[in-house]
Formats: structure tokens, C-alpha cells, sequence
């Protein structure tokens, strides 16, 4: 099968994607930010719908430049308002998700942004390898100087003030990573389950793990794991390889979660 030239980019695009995913979902499911990552799917129809509206030249021009903007405004507005946090995300969720559909339903256009909502990861092509390259150096890099901000960030926010940490400023950046993710992600891995990448590999990690360390490394692991092992089922079975890689990571934690009393005691 990697005789295709497809094939070969789609193996090298699982190697660059799927480890920033098990990262950075590490996060997400210990601040509790599954929601907000998944109003970052949403609010990509938007963005999609954005860039071939005013004509950027590339929907994922507009679709990367509203992400951003959308995940700040959402990090802005949580710390300022008074309303819970659940609150003010769906709010923007649905405001995004509806003012997408109807952007991109206008003049009968929908058909022609269908494949964001499944994805084709057999699509990726070298140019877009080169990009994901790119962001991939930029977040292990951002990752490794924020990572012991966003530890005490992830367990207690009051703990990390009085550590002299701008609390606001580090879940900016953050929020800036996981959209800049998302949205070079979507046209391969679907905007209907890309927020499973996002959360089932480091929910499958936390079941067996009890240390940070081993917490985060098994977390890229089963990310990593999923993503090879469903990219090559997906070729066999002639389906979808965004979804099948999302099953064969809730098949790992369904396993960990039957397995997890013999890990964490």
C-alpha cells in the first residue's frame, strides 16, 4: 500500500498529528476543556465558510485566521465574565456553528464544503506536510517552555497566581496551540470527530497511569498507536480514515477503563 504516493504522505502526516494530539489532549482533559475544544470544531464551519466568502484564496487561510480569533475571544470573555465557564462556551459554540451553516447554505454552496465535516486524510498532499511540519516544531517548542505553567495550571488556578504566573496569558497560548491544530487538522480528520482526538487519548492514558510523566508518554503513545493502526484499516476497509482512527482510540479506552483497577489503586 505505500507503494501510493498518498498513502506515504498520509503514514507521514499520522507521525506529525496524531503525537500532537496525544499532548495536547493531556490538557484538555485536565483543565477540563473538552467543551472548548470542541467549540473550536464548530466554529470552523465559520472560518471555512469565512475564507471562501472573502476570498482569501484557501479556505484553510480563513479557517486558521477565525480559529485563533474565535479561541482568544472565548479565553477572554471566560475570565472576564461572571457566567460559568460552560456557559459562555456554548454560547459561542452555537453562535459559530450556526452562523457557519448559514454562510455556507447561502445560494445552495453546502455541497462544496461537505468533506470538512468527514475529512479525507488520503488527501494530504507535500505542501501541506511542510505546514504540519512546521506547527509540529512550533508546539513541542511552546510545550516545552509552558509545560510546567499549564502543570500548575491544570491543578489549581488560584495556586498558579500566587506563583506569579499570568494565568490569562498561558491559557491564551494554549487555546492559540489547540486551534492552530485544529484547524490545519479538520480537512483531514472531520470537523464531526475531531474533538475525539482530543480527549479519548489522554482519558485512555489517565486510566492506567497515576505519575505526570508516564501520564503524558502514554497518552502520545496510544494517540500515535491509534493513528497508524487506523490509517492501515482504513486503506483494508475502504472507509473514512479520520473515524477509523477515532475507534480504534475508543477501543483502547474502553480497554484501559475495563483494565484500570489493576493499574490505579
Amino acid at each position: 500500500m505505500f507503494e501510493y504516493e498518498f498513502m506515504r504522505n498520509a503514514l507521514i502526516a499520522v507521525f506529525l498529528v496524531t503525537p500532537l494530539f496525544g499532548l495536547l489532549s493531556t490538557m484538555v482533559v485536565s483543565n477540563r476543556m473538552a467543551f472548548f475544544s470542541d467549540s473550536l470544531g464548530h466554529g470552523a464551519l465559520t472560518g471555512i465558510a469565512l475564507g471562501a466568502l472573502i476570498g482569501v484564496g484557501s479556505e484553510i487561510v480563513g479557517l486558521l485566521g477565525f480559529s485563533i480569533i474565535f479561541a482568544l475571544l472565548i479565553t477572554y470573555i471566560k475570565n472576564k465574565s461572571y457566567a460559568g465557564a460552560d456557559t459562555v462556551i456554548g454560547v459561542f459554540s452555537s453562535t459559530a456553528i450556526a452562523l457557519g451553516l448559514v454562510l455556507m447554505s447561502a445560494g445552495g454552496q453546502f455541497n462544496k464544503f461537505s468533506r470538512f465535516l468527514i475529512g479525507d486524510l488520503l488527501s494530504i498532499t507535500r505542501e501541506d506536510l511542510f505546514y504540519l511540519a512546521a506547527v509540529f516544531v512550533v508546539v513541542i517548542i511552546c510545550w516545552a517552555l509552558l509545560f510546567n505553567r499549564l502543570l500548575i495550571l491544570s491543578v489549581n488556578q488560584t495556586l498558579a497566581r500566587s506563583r506569579g504566573i499570568n494565568t490569562q496569558l498561558i491559557e491564551s497560548i494554549f487555546a492559540v496551540m489547540l486551534a492552530i491544530v485544529v484547524a490545519l487538522s479538520i480537512q483531514w480528520v472531520g470537523i464531526l470527530i475531531i474533538n475525539a482526538l482530543l480527549v479519548l487519548p489522554a482519558a485512555a492514558a489517565r486510566n492506567i497511569t497515576n505519575a505526570v510523566k508516564s501520564y503524558h508518554v502514554v497518552s502520545v503513545i496510544i494517540a500515535l498507536t491509534s493513528g497508524l493502526i487506523g490509517l492501515l484499516l482504513a486503506y483494508e476497509l475502504n472507509s473514512a480514515a479520520g473515524a477509523t482512527i477515532v475507534v480504534c482510540a475508543a477501543i483502547v479506552y474502553f480497554v484501559t477503563f475495563i483494565l484500570k483497577p489493576r493499574f490505579v489503586r
